[in-house]
């Protein structure tokens, strides 16, 4: 009879062990929320090297399913949190952590959640953010988290490769857009590689890239985050357009446009599409105080007097 230890991966999943889990706890992956697990060790171990984990890491990850990452995560980090919104998966992990690698429970906490929902965090202060996001929530979720958690000091995401080429792209792409700004605010961001679509159960309908974000200082700027991001949906909202028009909205008028972009030393015939994270952030330390004519339209409505008590009458009155 052999002897022969278990092989180094037979406590991470493959397809038959996917398939088996999803089975038993009678899991069907939905479109909606982007369910499509990785049923290959290669990549989940690829996606962690990638990322950059080493044994100093409490890494979070958000929407881990089976635990197929979650796994790979483990083998490196010092502790792991998953985040998981399917309360069946989120009700199974763990055990599905016990099962594959009891000597690691103590490193691992799951939070039950919605993750835009979370502004904390069990266990250690998170220094990474490694996760299969899903295609549909993968922007917004990942901006939450860069702008909740700090301490956060690298990212590796995978998504869908068109996300991950906006997230990526620079001033002057055509692809370039509100993910690429705002990610930018935070991070140094680059592509990391490709996926293939074989390596999920089901498989989707589109390819997936590796996106990886070093933590870095938002510019130097007097504006606020959401001042400088306000300034951002404005101007993509309509893309098409010049930086003077699309911004009227936002300043009050082309006009109040035109004197801020002058201000912050950018050309008012420009599009969004041009701009720098930096740039947007000097336009909205420029943005036009509310014109003074509705500041003299208030203080004339603060000073009206007000009508007696004895020549209007009550509402019951009237009526």
């Amino acid at each position: 009879m052999s002897t022969t230890d278990p092989t180094p991966d037979s406590h991470l999943l493959g397809a038959a062990d996917i398939r088996e889990l999803a089975a038993a706890f009678g899991v069907k992956p939905t479109k909606q929320r982007g369910q499509n697990f990785v049923i290959d060790g290669n990549t989940v171990r690829r996606i962690v090297r990638a990322g950059g984990v080493t044994a100093e890491d409490a890494v979070v990850e958000v929407g881990p399913g089976l635990g197929s990452l979650t796994l790979a995560l483990l083998e490196v980090a010092r502790h792991v949190t998953a985040v998981e919104i399917d309360p069946v998966l989120a009700q199974h992990l763990p055990a599905t952590v016990a099962a594959r690698m009891p000597g690691k429970t103590d490193s691992f906490d799951l939070v039950f959640s919605d993750a835009m929902e979370v502004t904390e965090l069990p266990g250690p202060a998170p220094t990474a953010l490694v996760a299969n996001l899903p295609y549909n929530v993968a922007v917004p979720v990942l901006l939450h988290m860069l702008a909740h958690f700090p301490s956060i000091e690298r990212t590796l995401v995978m998504v869908q490769s068109e996300v991950a080429d906006r997230l990526a792209a620079k001033p002057g792409n055509k692809v370039y857009g509100v993910p690429s700004v705002k990610a930018n605010w935070y991070a140094d961001v680059k592509r990391a590689g490709a996926i293939g679509r074989n390596v999920f159960w089901p498989a989707p309908n589109v390819d997936s890239g590796l996106v990886s974000l070093i933590r870095r200082e938002p510019p130097k700027t007097t504006a606020s985050r959401e001042e400088v991001f306000a300034v951002v949906d404005a101007a993509f909202a309509q893309r098409r357009k010049t930086l003077r028009a699309a911004l009227a909205g936002w300043a009050g008028s082309a006009a109040a446009a035109e004197q801020a972009l002058a201000a912050a030393g950018i050309d008012h015939k420009l599009r969004g599409e041009m701009l720098t994270v930096e740039q947007f952030a000097a336009i909205a330390e420029h943005k036009p105080a509310e014109p003074a004519e509705s500041a003299v339209q208030a203080e004339s409505a603060a000073r009206k007097p007000v009508e007696s008590a004895g020549s209007a009458g009550s509402a019951e009155d009237s009526e």
